[in-house]
């Protein structure tokens, strides 16, 4: 595995981490409605509850997935009908679905460049443990922000390339900034490449808000250590058992939304920015939109952003979709 790094490490990065997540808790605590931001989910205890989440019977998104990737694999190599390609994934997960993806391209006789891209080296590293190379498969670990790591690969390779954004991560985006994302994605790649993207589809409410209350609370923990975290690394003074989680479904919006509420009239302390914060009795902290789609939004998206739908592939409940995308640019 060849490893590519753009984002720099030194003896201050971590107390640059620090820096803003001190700069950002500010922010979000003395805002008129308080919030705090999900990217300071994934600490590494974080991380290990959304593993169980994902595995756990409430939480159908993954499991939707791996279905439907399990089931068109093959197909999906069909379809693009490469010798050889570069698949690019944004965002590295434990591999298993990227995995999945790979070898129905393998099975089709086609070479595979594999560039996964992350801010995160140790994930790398997880990834590599999973997905092991071989004559067909050549695997480029790219230690960078998503655009940097695109402008990257495209200057090591003229192959067609088909990018991964998978789970529901688009979904953390509004419709606004989504559609922003996705056209930074098309204008880094050429005409007729591919992008192969995860949408949670509209469906019973009672289904949407079971995932993210699950029954052993699994949801609740994982949000919370958010708390946690901020007490261990900015010295607050967060007492979990006066905070209780709350995942609701916005039909306006579109978008599940998770919240922490203060059980009580209380004060937290928070050390690295010497000061205080009032909580009200049930006020509440915003920590994440999860966006959910129809296929006719999906549809439109895609054609805002630049890119023209090849096919949708949904699992057998059709509560999730896999899209396969086409660049559409006018050549002149």
């Amino acid at each position: 595995m060849t490893h590519f790094r753009l984002l720099t490490q030194d003896t201050h990065g971590e107390s640059t981490q620090d820096d803003q997540l001190a700069i950002d808790v500010l922010t979000g605590l003395s805002a008129p409605s308080k919030h705090l931001s999900a990217k300071y989910f994934y600490d590494d205890t974080g991380s290990e509850i959304f593993q169980k989440i994902t595995q756990h019977q409430d939480y159908y998104l993954t499991a939707k997935e791996v279905e439907i990737i399990t089931n068109i694999n093959k197909q999906l190599a069909d379809v693009i009908d490469e010798q050889e390609i570069d698949i690019i994934e944004l965002g590295v997960g434990d591999g298993h679905k990227s995995q999945l993806i790979i070898d129905g391209f393998l099975k089709s006789g086609c070479k595979v460049n594999f560039y996964p891209i992350d801010i995160s080296e140790k994930a790398m590293f997880m990834l590599q443990e999973n997905i092991v190379p071989n004559d067909n498969l050549v695997i480029h670990g790219v230690v960078a922000e998503y655009f940097d790591g695109l402008k990257l690969v495209r200057g090591q390779s003229t192959n067609k390339q088909l990018v991964l954004f998978l789970g529901s991560n688009i979904g953390n985006f509004n419709r606004e900034q989504s559609l922003g994302f996705l056209r930074k994605v098309w204008a880094s790649l050429k005409s007729d490449d591919f992008i192969f993207i995860g949408f949670d589809l509209k469906k019973d409410v009672k289904k949407l808000t079971a995932a993210y209350n699950d029954e052993d609370g699994l949801t609740a923990k994982f949000n919370l250590n958010l708390l946690s975290r901020i007490n261990k690394e900015l010295g607050a003074n967060f007492e979990l058992d006066k905070f209780q989680h709350f995942g609701v479904y916005n039909p306006v919006l579109g978008a599940m939304e998770s919240y922490v509420l203060s059980t009580e009239k209380q004060e937290v302390y928070i050390s690295a920015l010497q000061r205080a914060f009032q909580f009200d009795a049930y006020e509440a902290i915003h920590f994440e939109y999860s966006y959910k789609f129809s296929t006719n939004e999906i549809e439109r998206l895609s054609q805002q952003s630049g890119f023209h739908v090849v096919k949708h592939f949904t699992d057998s409940n059709q509560y999730f979709v896999d899209s396969l995308w086409q660049v559409v640019k006018e050549e002149r």
